[in-house]
């Protein structure tokens, strides 16, 4: 009976420390804060204990049918190759599970199973990763959410701001048509992957700051999926549909944007968009016929930060939860080509891989050469 009860309670200060595993909160400020840039004064700061290197890294991406999607996972490749991170990673891996939250929660909890030190994530949805949080923490799994974040504080993540995002696409339009004297009229917004809290975010920004100026407009909602393809059919379909429209304020899939436009002999109207490489060349020809745009970037070059940032705290590194990366903003009165986008590259590359503060710097040539598939 003795050594039972002592059985009893080694299992159960054995599930006390795997109950406390993971991250402890800790006083700031964090290691390197021009890169790790905590994203308010609120943030809270997290510690892992420090291992040695090199380290298992995964990625696990989500859906992969976008341009953006697949040129996040080139990037992540590229990377991992780079000399400057290449010695501290002795495996990595990428899959992309597509669009079905279980499946990714599957792939999450396969890697930690595993033995993988850090797994990065694009999240299909922003609730429902408790469990696979619960059993990182339990195996000392750093797991790090960019872009498409989780709506949780329990786990360190990278993104930039999407709701100022948002509201910054709707100022530039409402500035650009006050200037043209235009006070009402129907403005489209194309909308991004449904159930990502990076649409949610976007569109909640450029809708609060419409309905709250003193324009009279009616705002036409459609879902792009940030593909080019698909924006361009759903933009073509609703100028069919609604005839002219005053502005357009999309989340993605710009090219698809400006080509819809062209086909149907749109007049040029005020755009707000993406940074693809084609839709920044467009503005900087047509402006002065009339395309007043902004490009403002979600960098699929949020995946080295991520992964930068998860290699530093496997390191022991006193980190932010929530790392903020600063929008790159371009409009058509700053754009120069062959500093922020390149009449030599594809129109579909997405113009914003540099981070000097963080020392990652990865180029065209080096992302392009990579493949989308997983490994």
């Amino acid at each position: 009976m003795k050594k039972f009860t002592a059985l009893v309670a080694a299992g159960i200060v054995a599930s006390a420390t795997a109950a406390l595993a993971g991250p402890e909160i800790v006083d700031g400020p964090g290691v390197d804060p021009t890169c790790f840039a905590p994203w308010s004064e609120d943030t809270k700061f997290f510690q892992w204990e420090g291992r040695e290197g090199p380290f298992k890294i995964a990625v696990v991406n989500g859906f992969v049918g976008n341009t953006w999607r697949i040129q996040m996972v080139k990037t992540a490749k590229a990377f991992a190759e780079d000399p400057a991170i290449a010695d501290k990673i002795s495996e990595f891996r990428v899959v992309s599970t597509g669009t079905d939250a279980p499946a990714q929660l599957g792939a999450i909890e396969d890697f930690i199973n595993q033995g993988f030190d850090a797994i990065v994530t694009i999240a299909v949805s922003p609730e429902g990763f408790d469990r696979v949080i619960r059993l990182a923490d339990r195996n000392d799994v750093v797991l790090v959410p960019f872009d498409n974040v989780l709506d949780t504080d329990a786990v360190m993540q990278v993104n930039e701001d999407q709701l100022t995002m948002g509201r910054m696409w709707a100022e530039f339009t409402l500035n650009e048509l006050a200037a043209k004297g235009v006070t009402s009229g129907k403005i489209l917004e194309v909308r991004g992957l449904p159930g990502n809290s990076v649409d949610r975010d976007r569109s909640i920004g450029i809708n609060e700051v419409l309905e709250a100026s003193d324009g009279d407009w009616e705002i036409v909602s459609v879902v792009g999926n940030w593909d080019d393809g698909t924006t361009q059919k759903v933009v073509a379909d609703a100028i069919a549909v609604h005839g002219e429209f005053v502005a357009i304020v999309g989340q993605g899939g710009s090219n698809g944007v400006i080509q819809a436009l062209m086909d149907a002999g749109h007049p040029w109207v005020p755009v707000a968009g993406e940074s693809e490489n084609g839709f920044r060349k467009a503005i900087a020809e047509y402006s002065d016929e009339g395309l007043k745009g902004i490009s403002i970037g979600q960098s699929p070059g949020l995946v080295a930060i991520a992964m930068k940032a998860a290699i530093s705290a496997l390191e022991g590194n006193v980190m932010p939860q929530l790392i903020s990366v600063p929008l790159p903003v371009a409009t058509y009165e700053e754009l120069e080509d062959g500093l922020n986008y390149w009449s030599d590259l594809p129109d579909n590359f997405f113009t914003v891989n540099e981070f000097p503060p963080c020392g990652v710097n990865i180029s065209g040539p080096a992302i392009m050469s990579q493949s989308e598939t997983d490994n």
